[in-house]
């Protein structure tokens, strides 16, 4: 066994980051943890450093960062940093073999193009990195050289059933998506369901943002615009499908007709941990599958009556330019606004919709003007919220 691959993990605090601690722990012979990022959680942060010994962290929030200082909450050994260039500071550390991306928004934008600049391997689990800016993301890869390694559990069981297929042999990539907290529910109720409602999600334990980006198949939208930048694919060969269980993570079906998928269970252990260790493979991190005991699969189309994001987003990604960083952005003003219950939940999709059809589509030639996009969406969905909430 070689030297144990080093890490760097932004968004350590979050749901994706405490799966990924939980795999450095249980594989510490085989992966160092080198460096730390979280948004404004200094005790949670400083318990983790002191845990894995993390020679390097980032608090996000100024203000938090201040408090932390003047708390004394990290060792003086402990190099801390703040802010945007913090996140890039840790993305690119000369120590870092892999940076997993796991931050909210757009704040894990600049890191990752960091990290690529580095020639570190970038491990992707915010979507808005490739829905923002997946032109630039692919182009900075591609000339330095680095691999993206998907570590959403979608994109991640596509990479694996991708390996070895000849990419004209590809016919679509099919993304399965539980379908949320209100799967089965009348259509007609959705009117009037609660924020502690949409939070209940069949399967998973996600933060509230992705749980209810389940609850609207946002996500899958997302996802759809994630895998056509990481696999190169073109709009109509990106599909999705209900699949209640979440054991089937997605397919691939090739010209001949044959579908291969990845299997395992509704864990995120499993997916980060294919990722940390990729291309080596380790003991299971979670319970496996259990086929001594009968259990099935269903499959169905979703609901575009009951899912009217996804239609959003799949004309977000056939208009191009920066359509898909416009939806992600409503999206998160609105959810946000349906958290803090100023909307509804059915108007969540109307302001996604408002806000595409307000803002004049173009093709960002520049970072800069990605987050201008950003920008500008955020504002015109905050105006659309206001609307809503008269």
């Amino acid at each position: 066994m070689g030297a144990r691959k080093k890490v760097v993990l932004l968004g350590a605090t979050g749901s994706i980051g405490t799966s990924a601690l939980k795999v450095i722990r249980q594989r510490s012979d085989r992966l160092e943890l080198v460096g730390i990022a979280a948004n404004q959680n200094a005790e949670a942060l400083a318990a983790i450093a002191k845990e894995f010994s993390v020679p390097s962290v980032c608090l996000y929030d100024e203000d938090a960062y201040r408090s932390a200082k003047a708390d004394e909450l990290f060792p003086k050994s402990i190099e801390l940093s703040c802010g945007s260039e913090g996140l890039c500071r840790l993305a690119s550390h000369p120590d870092c073999d892999i940076a997993l991306i796991a931050v909210v928004g757009t704040q894990g934008l600049l890191p990752a193009l960091a990290a690529i600049e580095a020639g570190k391997t970038l491990a992707v689990a915010s979507k808005e990195i490739l829905v923002l800016a997946g032109k630039f993301i692919m182009e900075a890869a591609e000339k330095a050289g680095v691999r993206l390694l998907p570590v959403d559990s979608e994109h991640n069981a596509l990479f694996q059933c991708l390996e070895g297929i000849p990419k004209p042999h590809v016919s679509r990539l099919v993304l399965t998506g539980s379908g949320g907290s209100f799967r089965d529910l009348p259509t007609e109720q959705l009117q009037t369901v609660s924020l502690e409602q949409a939070l209940k999600h069949p399967n998973w334990d996600m933060g509230p943002k992705v749980t209810i980006d389940s609850a609207t198949m946002a996500n899958k939208g997302l996802e759809m615009i994630e895998a056509k930048w990481l696999f190169g694919m073109e709009p109509h060969q990106v599909d999705v499908v209900i699949h209640s269980q979440s054991i089937v993570h997605s397919m691939v079906e090739c010209i001949d007709g044959s579908v291969i998928a990845q299997m395992s269970p509704p864990d995120m252990a499993f997916a980060i941990q294919h990722t940390l260790l990729y291309p080596d493979r380790g003991a299971a991190p979670a319970q496996r599958l259990d086929f001594s005991s009968p259990f099935t699969l269903d499959f169905r189309p979703p609901d575009l009556e009951r899912y009217p994001c996804l239609s959003l987003a799949r004309h977000a990604i056939k208009a191009g330019g920066g359509a898909p960083g416009i939806f992600n952005a409503a999206n998160e003003i609105a959810v946000d606004a349906f958290v803090q219950e100023r909307i509804k939940f059915v108007e969540i999709a109307k302001i996604v919709e408002k806000t595409l059809e307000t803002i004049d589509n173009r093709e960002p030639g520049t970072i800069d003007e990605v987050l201008e996009y950003d920008s500008q969406a955020r504002a015109e969905a905050a105006r659309n919220v206001s609307l809503f909430n008269l």
